[in-house]
């Protein structure tokens, strides 16, 4: 249960939730755990950033304790007030009642809803100031960064950025920094991590961003909310993010996602993949049934495009293709180039909801959809390869 020491008087006090496998629900599955990160800065006067989720607020407490009295706390930071950041910020103020709660002001009403009143609460804005003696914090409103209450902290003498939810992975790891750990691993959680929660906000995202580029900030090191810390080319992950914002990082890869009746649409789907690898583009195939829907989500982040396949039931799509239909919906990967195919037997109605789904996501149809009746014949197999064919083509 010891802290860890970021920089000199400022320590990670945070937890690490190994168990977690589900998200936000059960939309985001999180393979490997996450971390709840919270940020004791020490001075004359002494600062928390962030809290953990509510279930480790012990562990907190006794890492915060193996540093100083926790009854020295001036300030109670919160950056965000999503409950896996928030959750412990009623116990620290029961535990420190003479501590100051700092927030925006448009936090105060969801911290008051899901906890109560009765704090001494100091609202901040861009530019505001806390002076700890002889180390400053400034905050920065970050709005829809990804709640409209959200800001970064921002510990001015020692260039540390703890912008909460923005630059995080969900990744529980005893090792406390990103150059640490398997760099595959790290990434492809970083890439699951906005495709999940932050794609929505795109344009918010690279406003925000380049607002903060502008202001010429010195940073040394970026430190989340969630996952592991970023010290060795910090900037790398704003970079990244900005790239994700603008649709502008892709590699040479089709999402191919289906599900099948009686194997018709699946034999369509292999024979369109063979024909976007002549094109000498890699597709993905992901059976719905047996692929988690937040992976393919992460997949299509820097895929070129994706194909969504479906049987016709009843004048729909399979029930199994609907989450992925409404992940699209909402999380809205603008400009992201696809198109559908399928196949049915009394009448057809899938390829059209799969694709009026993707129009609503703001997706960029290119292709008419490809469907077949009943079994596809070596003919029909053939025009489904050269579909695939034309749509790597429209996609490079």
């Amino acid at each position: 249960m010891k802290p860890f020491e970021i920089m000199k008087g400022v320590y990670w006090v945070g937890a690490i939730d190994h168990d977690i496998r589900n998200f936000h629900g059960y939309s985001y599955t999180v393979h490997h755990g996450t971390t709840y990160n919270a940020y004791l800065v020490v001075g004359k006067k002494i600062a928390l950033v962030d809290a953990v989720y509510g279930p480790f607020a012990e562990e907190m407490f006794d890492r915060i304790s193996r540093i100083v009295d926790l009854q020295k706390i001036d300030y109670m930071i919160s950056n965000h007030t999503e409950t896996d950041h928030s959750g412990a910020v009623p116990e620290v103020l029961r535990r420190v009642p003479n501590a100051t709660l700092v927030c925006t002001a448009r936090a105060i009403d969801a911290l008051k809803k899901h906890y109560r009143d009765g704090w001494k609460i100091q609202t901040v804005k861009t530019g505001d100031e806390i002076n700890l003696g002889g180390k400053t914090l400034r905050f920065y409103e970050a709005p829809m960064l990804h709640w409209p209450e959200s800001m970064f902290t921002y510990y001015v003498e020692e260039q540390l950025l703890m912008p909460n939810d923005a630059f995080g992975q969900h990744y529980a790891s005893e090792e406390r920094y990103a150059d640490e750990v398997d760099q595959y691993v790290l990434w492809r959680e970083a890439e699951k991590y906005y495709a999940n929660i932050l794609w929505p906000l795109s344009r918010q995202v690279q406003r925000k961003i380049e607002e903060v580029l502008e202001l010429k900030l010195p940073i040394k090191i970026i430190a989340p909310s969630h996952g592991l810390i970023w010290r060795k080319d910090p900037l790398q992950i704003v970079t990244r993010y900005l790239q994700w914002a603008k649709g502008e990082r892709t590699t040479d890869k089709v999402v191919i996602t289906w599900d099948t009746m009686w194997q018709s649409t699946t034999k369509l789907a292999r024979a369109i993949a063979e024909g976007i690898r002549d094109e000498g583009l890699t597709p993905l195939l992901r059976l719905i049934p047996h692929s988690d829907r937040s992976d393919t989500m992460a997949e299509l982040l820097e895929a070129k495009g994706i194909l969504v396949g479906s049987s016709t039931l009843h004048n729909e799509i399979l029930p199994t293709v609907a989450p992925i239909l409404s992940d699209l919906e909402v999380l809205k990967p603008e400009g992201k180039k696809c198109a559908a195919f399928g196949s049915y037997g009394w009448s057809g109605g899938a390829v059209k909801k799969i694709q009026e789904a993707m129009e609503r996501g703001k997706m960029q149809v290119i292709m008419e959809p490809f469907t077949v009746k009943w079994v596809p014949t070596k003919e029909e197999l053939d025009k489904a390869y050269e579909w695939g064919k034309e749509f790597a083509q429209k996609v490079k």
